[in-house]
């Protein structure tokens, strides 16, 4: 039942969330009533319309990022989400109970969620909510990748992984720039890739051929958001490592000199991303296909999904 009060009285004391209290597989995540917390100064409470899952949750789930994102048990999983705001704290100003926003927010698989008022956006008309709570981990990310290879009109940007979460966007947000985009994807992508102003390319062997045919022109950046040892062959595509970004291939772009861009505070570009993201969907110009909407109780697989890694769009989970 949704709270529309700024009283703390108002608020439920439990709510449904999922957690876990051991690494493991998707079976470790239990979903059960937890407290639901209280705003602090500069946050917002938000009761939760849509949570994003990303392969990061589950590689955190299985502890393979434990030096990186260190948790304490039980943990609650997620990095986005879309919902209203139920309560606001000491010096929050622009957001106020009853409004539709969408941005990061940490441990979103559970009804109420916090969040830093500052990194929100409000959601644009147009959008529904399932799809905004699955936007803005990768929004950031596309943003901050072209962002970061400096792609401007009339240039041509090879996006590696382009039928990806991340790489929709990025095809998206280029294209609205008046960039062209050649991206690998697998065949049952491609016509997707083209609907939104892609040029597709299998992925694979011969590849780079492949890329040459189709960008006959050269390209002028590459954008590695899919991995799978691409990073030689775009730095000689491109004739240098300068315009080239990884975000997901650590230990091949530094002997190459390739920037990896792992999305840490200090490189954070989510108020922009959003900022943009909401201008094109009021445009009409951008789409993110929800591969899978499931109830906060199948989290578990909706992480096996995601694990899976095959599928087009983002999957998110609905309290």
């Amino acid at each position: 039942m949704s709270t529309v009060s700024n009283d703390p009285t108002a608020l439920p004391e439990q709510a449904p969330a999922v957690s876990f209290s051991a690494f493991g597989g998707p079976e470790v995540l239990q979903l059960a009533d937890a407290a639901v917390p209280r705003p602090g100064a500069g946050q917002v409470l938000l009761e939760v319309r849509s949570a994003g899952v990303n392969p990061v949750d589950w590689k955190i789930r299985r502890g393979y990022l434990a030096e990186v994102f260190p948790v304490s048990f039980p943990h609650v999983p997620g990095l986005e989400a879309a919902g209203t705001v139920v309560a606001t704290g000491p010096g929050v100003t622009a957001w106020a109970v009853g409004d539709a926003v969408f941005g990061p927010v940490p441990n979103s698989y559970a009804a109420y969620a916090l969040a830093d008022a500052d990194r929100l956006a409000a959601v644009p008309a147009g959008l529904e909510l399932e799809a905004a709570g699955g936007l803005p981990v990768a929004a950031e990310a596309a943003y901050r990748a072209l962002e970061s290879v400096k792609a401007t009109a009339g240039e041509t940007v090879l996006v590696h992984g382009a039928a990806g979460a991340v790489g929709i966007l990025a095809v998206q947000l280029a294209t609205a720039e008046g960039i062209r985009v050649v991206g690998t994807a697998s065949e049952p992508n491609h016509d997707f890739l083209r609907s939104i102003g892609a040029v597709p390319v299998s992925y694979g062997e011969g590849v780079f051929d492949r890329v040459r045919a189709a960008a006959p022109q050269g390209v002028d950046a590459v954008l590695d958001l899919g991995g799978g040892g691409v990073l030689a062959g775009s730095v000689d595509l491109v004739g240098g490592a300068a315009r080239v970004v990884s975000l997901v291939d650590p230990a091949e772009a530094g002997p190459l000199g390739v920037r990896f861009s792992s999305g840490g505070p200090e490189e954070d570009r989510s108020p922009e991303a959003l900022a943009r993201v909401a201008r094109l969907v009021a445009a009409g110009t951008l789409e993110l296909p929800i591969r899978a909407a499931l109830p906060l109780a199948q989290a578990d697989e909706a992480q096996r999904l995601s694990e899976d890694g095959h599928g087009l769009g983002k999957i998110v989970l609905l309290p």
